[in-house]
């Protein structure tokens, strides 16, 4: 099976909150990998994604240690949009999904 990955970097201007991550991310650059796989059984060249991973701390953060967490590329998405049309108060809010029952 074929498959193709492609690098690209988003920047966030404002801190923000990842599914998957206790605590907010700072505002930043960061590296997003994606991979794909080339479908069989098809008459035309098609592709799949199976992942799409961003790599934690932001470029140029400190950190010891790098991680990559999966992330849905429709959340992404929807951070981005986000950090686009709210202003810092807003970016720094938890979304409502993410908060805790008991709290």
């Amino acid at each position: 099976m074929t498959q193709r990955t492609s690098r690209t970097s988003v920047t966030f201007t404002h801190s923000s909150f990842l599914a998957g991550l206790d605590v907010l991310q700072p505002a930043g650059t960061y590296r997003i990998e994606t991979v794909d796989v080339e479908l069989d059984n098809v008459s035309f060249l098609a592709y799949r994604r199976v992942s799409t991973t961003i790599e934690l701390p932001a470029i140029g953060a400190a950190g010891l240690q790098r991680q990559l967490l999966t992330i849905e590329p429709l959340e992404l998405e929807a951070a981005l949009k986000r950090d686009k049309t709210v202003g810092e108060d807003a970016a720094l809010s938890i979304p409502k999904e993410h908060h805790d029952i008991a709290g």
